[in-house]
């Protein structure tokens, strides 16, 4: 397959994005309709599939002390520029945040689930005293498929393939293919790529020297007990990746680079390549290989168990790209990586995705120590057998494995975690 594919997957999948996506998605959602109107809002309707809900109900949104569906709504029509995609909410002011905190406390936004659609779909009705407008998001968190203003379509994209392009291709790269095309590219090609690493690095030192959610990453950094880890560099990898997820969830104001729509992926597919290539005095382009080898397994296998899912992408999708690259960085070849992968599916491949909260750290943390021990075990030659649980015959198959249990074994799972989440 040509370069360019792969170069062009990367540019698509790994953007900035402020705030967590699933919200901040809804709010360039409303900042599109607010174009489109020119009078004093009135009132916001949602209708918004189950994993939006789930993933959007407990996550602090930038700069406002609040979590949740409504302020992200309300802040994205009052402050939100669309331009910035993403990051949308980047030049809110404290006027719009309080503002946009009148509109929640008027119970000016109101939310519905929407049965039978994609996974990742959002429609927001936006209504002035004479005017509505609508909104449709669908397939990724970017993706407007539908705009109407008063019953006049301005856009009807709504039955487009593209929504599902990213996933087709991410299908059709392969693991050995990811590899070949992550140690023979031109270095130029992929060195855009530190620039996430330096971004979701930043962040991670906020959440160290902040105080954020769980504290997980700060407290295991500064952990003296030997038990608990001290400061060996697998304890460090961990930590430093936690805290990124831990100021991310808890509302930061720092960008971080995403992974296949999601902050809290590109952080575990960065951090431990990050500090492990500094620990051994890896060079940018080694570095830069490591990230592609990462991120792209982390699209490769969620193009399979699906952009949003009842299991959790960063601790596992995100955390099997990032084993696959502390392999590569310490000497691993094809062999040793495909090990790695496999040993990840057979270890960790029942973790929920219970929605985006400060908790998510914890998740990332156990996919990070994970992936560094079954790196360990691949660069021994110790791999899974296909009698062995969901692995299969080889690491192809046992991906597909991986999609299969999350898209139909755990359907009835998905549906279960959000009535216990809305009925506590």
């Amino acid at each position: 397959m040509d370069n360019n594919i792969y170069i062009e997957l990367l540019k698509r999948e790994v953007v900035p994005a402020l705030g967590c996506t699933e919200p901040i998605a809804i709010a360039y959602a409303t900042s599109k309709c607010k174009e489109l109107l020119k009078d004093e809002i009135e009132s916001i309707n949602l209708f918004l599939s189950a994993n939006i809900i789930k993933n959007a109900l407990g996550v602090g949104i930038p700069g406002t002390g609040m979590i949740g569906i409504d302020i992200a709504a309300a802040l994205g029509f009052i402050g939100g520029d669309s331009k910035l995609e993403l990051q949308v909410l980047n030049n809110v002011t404290k006027e719009h945040i309080d503002t946009a905190k009148s509109m929640v406390a008027q119970g000016k936004i109101k939310i519905e689930l929407k049965e039978n659609c994609d996974k990742l779909y959002i429609e927001t009705h936006c209504k002035t005293k004479d005017h509505i407008a609508k909104v449709i998001i669908s397939g990724n968190h970017k993706n407007i498929v539908k705009i109407e203003l008063d019953e006049n379509i301005i856009l009807d994209n709504i039955n487009s393939e593209l929504k599902n392009e990213d996933c087709n291709i991410g299908r059709k790269i392969t693991v050995e293919s990811i590899y070949n095309f992550a140690t023979n590219v031109e270095f130029k090609s992929i060195e855009f790529l530190l620039e996430g690493a330096k971004m979701n690095k930043l962040v991670s030192i906020e959440g160290l020297q902040g105080d954020y959610g769980l504290n997980v990453g700060k407290r295991l950094f500064n952990s003296t007990s030997i038990v608990l880890g001290g400061d060996s560099l697998q304890n460090r990898m961990v930590a430093s990746t936690a805290a990124a997820s831990d100021a991310r969830m808890s509302g930061c104001t720092m960008p971080i680079m995403t992974t296949s729509g999601s902050g809290n992926q590109g952080i575990t597919a960065t951090i431990p390549s990050v500090i492990l290539s500094d620990e051994l005095k890896k060079d940018d382009e080694e570095l830069a290989r490591a990230l592609a080898i990462s991120n792209l397994i982390t699209i490769h296998v969620k193009s399979y168990i699906g952009r949003l899912s009842a299991l959790c992408g960063a601790g596992i999708a995100a955390s099997i790209g990032s084993s696959a690259a502390i392999t590569y960085l310490l000497d691993g070849d094809i062999k040793n990586i495909k090990y790695a992968i496999k040993n990840m599916i057979g270890n960790i491949s029942g973790m929920i995705c219970d929605g985006a909260k400060t908790t998510c750290s914890l998740k990332i943390a156990t996919g990070i120590n994970a992936a560094i021990q079954c790196a360990t075990l691949a660069l021994k030659d110790v791999e899974p057998k296909e009698s062995q649980g969901i692995v299969g015959i080889d690491v192809e198959r046992s991906i597909q494995s991986l999609g299969i249990l999350g898209v139909e074994g755990m359907e009835d799972t998905d549906k279960t975690i959000l009535n216990i989440m809305l009925n506590k």
